[in-house]
């Protein structure tokens, strides 16, 4: 009678896997919580306390680790090792199904203590894996739940399992452990077990699970996949919930609308345009705060991305009217907004749940020949370090202003000029100028897009001004305050022309370039 060696932490289709292999003549050997699951739902199991004649010891750290089952595993169809298990006592095992504690889920919740985290770095399910992997040519392992029934169609169909996915389990086995055990090295650095060497590892290894095949890249004529890394669940760590599949410049823009949003502790409301913020606005609801993100261009809003920090109700659904929107990223969506928004067959949510942190803390860009890390760029919360060097300072008004607009630039390409107004506890861009090679037609751009509604507007520019003409040109718009990093060799000439101009300047000491 074959054996199957079932020990599962993810317990998803375990079932029928396991009533599966039973109706097919298999003898179920399992342990802990695997035991305990089959016996419930009436499967005949035998455990492996019984099988080696060791119980767990350690709390359930040592279960599997015992010579009756490894030798099992690794005992090649052979008359030599067929005749060494027949002294020993000891039977093959011929399938292994195992799973692993879930080690990158777990550092991947906020505030995660290095004791839990160490709790879950698996020890016998790598082993297992690993020795039923390296003897695919007679072991069969299964490592995902959508192998199950593959494999169970062939014991059905031909009374064994194929070599060519034996073969292919093993290597999903391998590349499963190699991953697992990336995410604990990864972790282990973070937690600084390195020493203080250096910021970035000496050796980089990545280790990431094809989560889409993608339709195509930026183009049509482009081949293209998106990649996670192990314990990130769904596209961007989210959950789609409704429409047509995400494209690549889809996740592109979702991540630029989920990140823009997250700045502000205020509701808030994106509007993506080719991962650049074409509307924003905070309001005291994200209904209030369509109207006006959507007014920042509305034009550039045709085919756009919108992105939310708040629950995505029905009243923000109702303002979508007639717009053409590709897809929605927010935290969540309420059953009435689902119901409006299934009305759009083919528009994609992507619910993303908050306070989810990534195992990943670097940003990286390839090159040829290899890849750029850095830290991701992050916008100062407050104004510490700001200074204002103009004669007037900024009224109450351009101050919030200000400050909204300095969120912004920071996530709009450079070169990156931001025109908004603030009122109470509403802020809003009115103009964006982005991408430009030269500042001055970045605030030519954002004026031209503002229109009469830069009159009055504050500024914020991503870097310093290198010559005074920037600051001209807003003005000459209506531009009445301006927030920028300073540092330039001619800021005494920019700061003179403000002060001629009657514009109040503040220096943040702090460049946000997003090239």
């Amino acid at each position: 009678m074959p054996v199957a060696l079932l020990s599962v932490s993810d317990k998803t289709g375990l079932e029928n896997l396991a009533r599966g292999l039973v109706n097919l003549g298999w003898e179920l050997l399992a342990s802990g919580g695997t035991a305990q699951m089959l016996c419930q739902v009436g499967l005949p199991v035998r455990d492996v306390a019984d099988w080696t004649g060791f119980p767990e010891v350690l709390g359930g750290r040592v279960k599997t680790l015992h010579p009756a089952i490894h030798a099992g595993l690794l005992a090649r169809d052979t008359a030599a090792d067929r005749a060494e298990l027949e002294r020993l006592g000891l039977r093959p095992i011929d399938l292994v199904a195992c799973n692993l504690y879930p080690f990158a889920r777990t550092v991947a919740r906020e505030g995660v203590s290095l004791d839990e985290a160490v709790e879950q770095i698996d020890i016998g399910g790598v082993t297992l894996l690993r020795a039923a992997a390296k003897n695919f040519a007679r072991v069969t392992v299964l490592v995902d739940a959508e192998d199950y029934a593959t494999v169970l169609g062939e014991l059905s169909e031909q009374g064994s399992v194929a070599m060519e996915t034996r073969c292919r389990l093993a290597y999903k086995a391998f590349a499963h452990t190699a991953a697992y055990d990336e995410a604990i090295r990864t972790f282990l650095e973070r937690k600084g077990f390195t020493g203080p060497e250096s910021l970035f590892p000496r050796h980089l290894t990545l280790h990431l699970e094809q989560a889409l095949l993608l339709r195509y890249g930026e183009n049509p004529h482009q081949q293209a996949a998106l990649y996670r890394f192990p314990g990130i669940e769904g596209p961007l760590g989210g959950r789609l919930l409704q429409g047509k599949p995400l494209s690549y410049n889809n996740l592109l823009d979702l991540e630029a609308a989920w990140r823009v949003v997250q700045e502000y502790e205020r509701p808030a409301l994106a509007i993506i345009k080719h991962t650049n913020p074409c509307g924003l606005a905070c309001a005291p609801t994200l209904a209030e705060a369509f109207a006006p993100a959507l007014v920042g261009d509305p034009v550039s809003a045709f085919g756009s991305i919108l992105g939310a920090n708040r629950a995505f109700d029905e009243a923000t659904a109702q303002q979508l009217a007639d717009l053409f929107v590709e897809a929605i990223v927010a935290p969540a969506f309420t059953p009435e907004a689902r119901e409006v928004l299934a009305r759009r067959p083919n528009l994609r949510l992507l619910e993303i749940p908050t306070g989810q942190t990534s195992p990943w803390s670097w940003e990286m860009r390839s090159v040829r020949g290899g890849v750029l890390l850095q830290e991701p760029d992050t916008i100062s919360e407050g104004d510490e370090g700001w200074r204002v060097v103009t004669r007037r300072a900024p009224e109450a008004a351009e101050w919030a202003g200000l400050r909204f607009a300095w969120k912004a630039v920071g996530h709009v390409k450079s070169n990156a000029i931001v025109l908004a107004r603030a009122d109470g506890e509403n802020a809003a861009l009115v103009g964006v100028g982005a991408g430009q090679m030269s500042r001055v037609d970045a605030v030519r751009m954002a004026a031209w897009k503002a229109g009469d509604r830069a009159s009055g507007a504050v500024l914020a520019s991503d870097a310093f001004f290198p010559f005074p003409d920037g600051v001209e040109t807003a003005a000459q718009a209506g531009v009445t305050a301006v927030i920028q990093p300073g540092g330039s060799r001619r800021d005494g000439v920019v700061i003179a022309a403000a002060d001629r101009l009657g514009l109040a300047m503040v220096f943040t000491g702090r460049r946000h370039f997003r090239h």
